[in-house]
């Protein structure tokens, strides 16, 4: 992580830490895989301490949330080549501001319905997990953590 003063105090909420493989970081946000196969799935969590909503960002920084969804988003469909990308920001569970960046396909567990909690989640094998963060740190251009 850089050492930009507006992340001084922050940290990644535990659940999220639980759920996720860090592929690393873009300039505003850490970028996440989520331990569900079903679907490539990431988080982009902006390093800003007590950032529960978009509108908690300062305007600069929202608009460059944007520009990193878009980023996040392109490269997922690249990579895997989906249908339709999914992004939202729920927070219901988790009160830090997270992002989820879904590729889904058609023939996906849940399609074309919500993603949570629609079948249970299915674990990378080591080496396609491995993969898949090595191509998202290459083509998103992450900083390693």
């Amino acid at each position: 992580m850089t050492a930009d003063t507006a992340s001084r105090g922050w940290t990644l909420h535990p659940q999220l830490e639980r759920d996720t493989h860090a592929a690393g970081d873009l300039p505003l946000s850490r970028v996440l895989l989520i331990d569900d196969a079903n679907y490539p799935w990431l988080l982009l969590v902006p390093r800003r301490p007590a950032t529960v909503e978009i509108v908690d960002l300062p305007e600069a920084e929202r608009t460059q949330l944007m520009g990193e969804i878009s980023q996040a988003s392109r490269v997922l469909k690249a990579i895997t080549g989906c249908d339709k990308i999914n992004v939202a920001a729920l927070g219901n569970v988790v009160p830090q501001l997270h992002v989820h960046v879904i590729a889904r396909t058609r023939s996906d567990p849940a399609w074309p319905k919500p993603v949570w909690g629609a079948v249970p989640p299915k674990d990378y094998s080591d080496a396609a997990r491995q993969q898949l963060l090595a191509l998202l740190r290459q083509e998103l251009q992450l900083t390693r953590l």
